[in-house]
């Protein structure tokens, strides 16, 4: 089994966050078509009773329903579409052969451009559908793209957590006698 870092593999590597991303964009349309053909007309579908239930929300915020007034749609655009270019960037420039930081990079990536389309598509805004919680305590109702977002901002985190740790620690300076 290769390790997640090998040095000789930086395309290999670098597939994986193509890969991912186009997965992840791919997967994250299906789920929304697929939401809003079924659910337009519901009140939502039980799925585990009230603790998971499909249920279609146009979301023209951010992640929670954030909202910066009536230009939301653009700055969320906006900033999506910067943090696609670092998200690309920070590929190109990550440790060769690294292929969970471009796992994870590129399900951050991918699942931005998710949403990223829906903002282009419709004035509505994204596509939410997944609601999990317990009577009137809800958690956001959420996608597949917002899911990879998360996962993937784990999985980035962990993985420069681990960069870091692997960093050799810088030698103590002696005290100079005069």
């Amino acid at each position: 089994m290769a390790s997640a870092v090998d040095p000789a593999a930086p395309g290999e590597a670098r597939r994986v966050f193509v890969l991912a991303a186009a997965a992840t964009v791919a997967l994250d349309l299906v789920t929304k078509v697929i939401a809003e053909a079924t659910l337009l007309r519901t009140p939502g579908v039980s799925v585990f009773g009230d603790w998971f239930q499909l249920r279609l929300v146009y979301n023209q915020g951010a992640a929670f329903g954030l909202h910066v007034g009536p230009y939301s749609r653009w700055i969320f655009f906006t900033v999506a579409l910067v943090a696609v270019f670092v998200l690309a960037r920070m590929s190109r420039s990550s440790p060769p052969g690294d292929r969970f930081r471009q796992l994870a990079l590129g399900l951050v990536a991918g699942g931005a451009v998710g949403n990223l389309i829906d903002r282009v598509r419709s004035a509505r805004g994204v596509v939410d559908f997944l609601d999990v919680g317990i009577g009137a305590l809800r958690w956001p109702t959420f996608n597949f793209a917002d899911i990879a977002v998360s996962c993937g901002a784990i999985a980035l985190a962990i993985s420069l957590w681990r960069e870091d740790a692997r960093r050799p620690e810088p030698e103590p300076e002696s005290a100079s006698v005069v």
